[in-house]
């Protein structure tokens, strides 16, 4: 418990520290909820990120007219079998 104390204490002192003063109080969550919204696509994105990154560099330079199939196709793993709708490089 002492744990989770201490990591919402610390997420209460960057919003003092940061967002007081600069935000109010009720502006708090258009300020946060992007941020979350980034975190969440940066976790559903990190399986494949790897990957992705590989292939890009493999086909960058290939003067292709649109390599996103393929950086869409390198997303497919155990999780998303089908792969997914989206990717970043």
């Amino acid at each position: 418990m002492a744990d989770k104390q201490g990591k919402a204490n610390f997420i209460w002192k960057i919003a003092d520290d940061i967002l007081r003063g600069s935000f109010k109080a009720h502006e708090y969550g258009d300020v946060i909820l992007p941020f979350v919204v980034l975190r969440r696509l940066d976790c559903v994105l990190e399986p494949t990120k790897d990957k992705v990154i590989e292939t890009y560099n493999q086909f960058k330079d290939k003067n292709l007219p649109d390599i996103s199939g393929i950086l869409l196709n390198s997303t497919i793993n155990e999780k998303s079998p089908k792969g997914l709708n989206f990717y970043n490089t």
